[in-house]
């Protein structure tokens, strides 16, 4: 039973997908020619299936001996197990059970059809009459069903009524004893003449003559006319419906595009093509298995069906497909060109749904059979040969081995360029497959030329709203969005969107994607209030024409958990990564490459949120998950290293960060050509662990070569040039450089100017960035000015509990302890850690950091008590959330330390300085300017102590530094 479940009087009429998708698998099995030994097929299914129960088997028994002597109704209405099988085989799409009891399906509808017929025939057929049907509701279903008044509800399976209501009222009752389901009386009104769905009144035909049944097929759709509660009847609920001719015009338009599209197909064929437009991939697989064993079984002149149908059981009750790896080629016959085709076909089916399991290898040895067998059969400049070539390249893409994939692909083209004119759509495929696997090398300018070859192509042979010139709009739009130039790609998505709104019905897929393109580049612009309407739109097209566990709605939960993961809600972007996942987990093998992108995003927001070992044990997933499923020189086990380097820095153990950055960035030096943007990232990555452990000249070697492969490569005005120049006057900052640090911050935020709205969260860190020159320079109004810039960007672009509005806060803090304004130092602290209590777990190591500042307020206020407290509270955050070596709990022993010695508590101060200088010995490089610190601190100390030798020492170690 499916409602609409939106008030709106536009969207009264809206039906969900599943009714389209079982309508059409209803058309396509009522035009298979079904066989005897279906239903052998089917006895043998369900002797399996109720092997453990005696009464069942009987029941078996009796149906094969009797199917054929009584008539399909008979045995529906029996107390047997077709009717529960039936119908939870049509509302659950289960693909197995469909194809075992396809032949009943037919059998069932037909005789439906035939007594409406004769019905038809009789004296005031057209007759008004009401019918009756006693039903629990879940308690969500009756909510749904009582915000639709007005609108449309369709019964997917079969529907039983009777004309007796007393009938009826016998299969009421569970409502009164169970809290989560109401009880249901419908009272349907039948206007013969208004039904699409053919009903028959079953009374002679069914095994209770006294029920006045009246039966409808699949499909029957009413309006909900009126729903009450009935008085003095405990929960028990009237819902009026009208049989009703009407549907949901959009839906029937999606519906009949879909069957066009499968219409190249029939019976089988089209069942396993639906199945895989479902996403039902491993389904799909087992029918097309199923059919390539029956067709090979036929012509191979076996004749032992009795075999053949037991391998075809085998397949269809186990949730295994049959592989068929070890079948000789040579045992096929050469000379039937028929059987060649067909069995190349089933080859190449085969191979697309592994390919979109994501079982490459699999995929590659089925289109390479299908090669095989094409090259046998045509000649060597047919265009179905380039086919072949552009499949097995396009796994080869899909495996990151990019040479072979452009050996294939360009393979493609020169077979068509010799067969094909110039102008034929299949040339445009062949050159946006090639641009493709540019674009997934990072060689832009060529993936936008084969691009626009393409799409130039399609311009002189298709008509100017035809779908394909959508699709190479939106890739077009691709290259410019990785190249940053988002105005242009914006500019060609929405010339995709337009093509699609003229061409497509408004629910079709295809404008879900645009939407999530369009998403995608708001997304990137920074833009995430519009970023994340699109994608809702995406969501909301793909919930109307997808099942609900389809792949690509795992893939819209996941960018919407990205847009909220920069939005700093990470309880909401944890929520829709995991509804991503579980999709996934329903839908796709446990080792498919898009279950550990899932882990890995999971493990990016545990890492923002400060949850270090939940990061990791995510990031370690997805990298076991690739490793079984992915090449070893993958580009994706590159990103899962760098993930699980990532969360090692965050949580200062840098030596473990820079050996899994290094790890990332030799796969990516032999997966990817010299100037990938991956590699770029790569270098920056390093460079930023060097950075943090104080070894400027090497994190400078790094930040240096990650500009240089990005100036190869992207527009001068691109974001990231902007991010590297930043990179690099960090790290002038540290050397103590401001000259040459303002210099490379300045220009980062030139580039970002010219590429970026004028309110995009980089924009924000570039004016931080320069703020953070000036104070370190001393220029304190300078450094207020521009942090007070960064933080208005933040507040236009950010919600308002955003961490890095915490961020600039804090810094603007930072500013007036500087100035000795220790007041609005206070307050500014203070807001900063309000908004962090509000948006990160209460042992965040950033709220560490916000008590540690506020305690260095009060200790430049004297006030060493509230400053010890607050020095105290930042150690436990640390304690609890850090490695026991992490720098910053280095920091911390050393700032109490430090309140201890302006308290005259010295030992107590030579204790914490000295756990400090521990903790550094074994965390950071013996030329890190904290080692200085710490050692002038202990010196400091035991100066006041009168322990002159000490403080000696201690004070040669850090001039020695310096």
């Amino acid at each position: 039973m499916q409602t609409d479940t939106q008030q709106t009087e536009k969207n009264l009429d809206k039906l969900d997908c599943s009714f389209m998708y079982t309508e059409i698998l209803k058309d396509i099995i009522l035009q298979i020619d079904f066989e005897p030994e279906h239903f052998d097929q089917f006895i043998n299914y369900c002797h399996q299936q109720f092997s453990d129960s005696v009464s069942h088997q009987n029941k078996i028994k009796q149906l094969k001996e009797s199917y054929r002597n009584r008539d399909p109704i008979w045995w529906y209405t029996r107390d047997s197990f077709l009717h529960s099988m039936l119908n939870r085989a049509l509302r659950t799409m289960d693909a197995i059970l469909i194809v075992n009891m396809g032949f009943y399906i037919r059998d069932l509808h037909e005789s439906i059809e035939q007594l409406h017929r004769q019905r038809s025939k009789l004296p005031n057929s057209n007759a008004t009459f009401t019918v009756y049907r006693g039903q629990s509701l879940t308690t969500t279903e009756f909510d749904q069903l009582s915000k639709t008044c007005g609108g449309l509800i369709a019964f997917n399976n079969l529907l039983s009524t009777s004309i007796d209501s007393s009938v009826s009222e016998m299969y009421l009752g569970q409502g009164q004893e169970d809290p989560n389901l109401v009880d249901v009386l419908f009272v349907m009104t039948i206007h013969p003449s208004q039904s699409r769905t053919p009903f028959a009144f079953i009374s002679d035909v069914s095994q209770f003559h006294d029920e006045n049944e009246v039966l409808f097929s699949m499909h029957s759709v009413f309006r909900i006319t009126n729903i009450q509660q009935l008085s003095g009847r405990g929960k028990l609920h009237q819902i009026e419906l009208t049989l009703t001719s009407d549907d949901d015009p959009q839906l029937r338009e999606l519906s009949l595009k879909v069957a066009q599209e499968l219409n190249v197909s029939s019976g089988w064929d089209a069942l396993a093509r639906l199945f895989h437009a479902m996403g039902y991939y491993e389904r799909a697989l087992q029918l097309y298995e199923l059919l390539m064993l029956r067709f090979t079984s036929e012509l191979l002149k076996t004749n032992n069906n009795e075999t053949t149908f037991n391998a075809m059981s085998n397949i269809l009750n186990h949730n295994e497909p049959m592989s068929f790896d070890a079948t000789p080629m040579s045992l096929y016959p050469t000379n039937d060109s028929h059987f060649q085709r067909k069995l190349a076909t089933y080859h190449s089916n085969i191979g697309t749904l592994y390919q979109c399991m994501g079982k490459y290898s699999k995929a590659l040895s089925y289109y390479e059979k299908y090669l095989a067998i094409e090259q046998k059969s045509l000649q060597s400049n047919h265009p179905d040969l380039a086919t072949s070539h552009n499949n097995i390249g396009g796994v080869y893409k899909s495996m990151g081995e990019y040479p072979k994939a452009l050996s294939y692909c360009e393979k493609s083209l020169r077979i068509q360029q010799q067969s094909l004119p110039p102008n034929h759509p299949s040339l445009a495929t062949s050159h946006n497959n090639i641009g493709q696997v540019y674009h997934d090398m990072g060689e832009y300018s060529k993936a936008l030329s084969y691009c626009e070859k393409c799409l130039a192509i399609q311009q002189q042979s298709l008509p100017p709203n035809h779908p394909d010139l959508a699709t190479s709009h939106n890739n077009i739009g691709q290259v410019y969005h990785s190249m940053g130039e988002y105005s242009k790609a914006v500019s060609y998505y929405e010339k995709c969107l337009a093509i699609q709104q003229q061409s497509l019905p408004p629910n079709h897929p295809d404008l879900a994607t645009s939407h999530d393109n369009i998403g995608q580049v708001s997304h990137g612009m920074g833009e995430h209030s519009k970023a994340l309407s699109y994608y809702e739109k995406c969501l909301a097209i793909q919930q109307q024409s997808l099942p609900p566990n389809h792949p690509y709605l795992a893939t819209s939960h996941n960018n919407i958990g990205q847009v909220y993961h920069d939005m700093g809600e990470y309880s909401k972007a944890v929520s829709y990564y995991e509804k991503c996942l579980a999709i996934q987990q329903q839908s796709l093998s446990p080792n498919h490459p898009d279950l550990a992108r899932s882990h890995n995003n999971i493990g990016g927001v545990y890492k923002s949120m400060g949850e270090y070992p939940k990061a990791l044990s995510y990031c370690e997933k997805s990298l076991r998950i690739q490793q079984q499923s992915l090449p070893p020189n993958h580009p994706s086990l590159a990103t899962s290293h760098n993930n699980i380097g990532q969360v090692y820095h965050s949580m200062g153990e840098y030596s473990k960060a820079l050996s899994y950055y290094e790890k990332c960035l030799a796969i990516e030096q032999q997966s990817l050509q010299s100037n990938h943007p991956d590699l770029a990232t790569s270098h920056n990555n390093i460079g930023m662990v060097y950075q943090c452990m104080g070894e400027y000249s090497k994190a400078l070697s790094y930040y240096e070569k990650c500009l240089a492969i990005q100036q190869q490569l992207l527009q001068p005005n691109h974001p990231d040039l902007g991010t590297s120049h930043n990179n690099i006057g960090g790290v002038y900052h540290g050397m103590g450089e401001h000259s040459k640090a303002l210099s490379y911050c300045e220009k980062g935020l030139a580039i970002q100017q010219q590429s970026l709205p004028p309110n995009h969260p980089d924009l924000g860190t570039s004016h931080n960035n320069i703020g953070g020159v000036y104070h370190g320079m001393g220029e304190h109004s300078k450094a207020l000015s521009y942090y007070e810039k960064c933080l208005a960007i933040r507040q236009q672009s950010l919600p308002p509990n955003h961490p890095d509005l915490a961020t600039s806060h804090n810094n603007i803090g930072m500013v007036y302890e500087s100035m000795g304004e220790y007041s609005k130092a206070l307050s500014y602290y203070e807001k900063c850690v309000a908004i962090q209590q509000q948006s990160l777990p209460p042992n965040h190591p950033d709220l560490a950091t916000s008590h540690n500042n506020i305690g260095g307020v009060y200790h430049g206020m004297g006030e060493h008590s509230k400053a010890l407290s607050y020095y105290e509270k930042c150690l436990g955050i640390r304690q609890q959330s850090l490695p026991p070596n992490h720098p910053s709990l280095a920091t911390s022993h050393n700032n109490i330390g430090m309140v201890y010695d302006s308290m005259d508590e010295y030992s107590k101060a030579v204790d914490h300085l000295e756990k400090c200088l521990g903790i550094l010995q074994q965390s950071l490089p013996s030329n890190h300017p904290l080692w200085c610190i710490c050692h002038r601190n202990i010196g400091t100390v035991y100066e006041s102590m009168g322990k002159e030798s000490e403080a000696i020492f201690h004070y040669e170690k850090c001039f020695a530094f310096e």
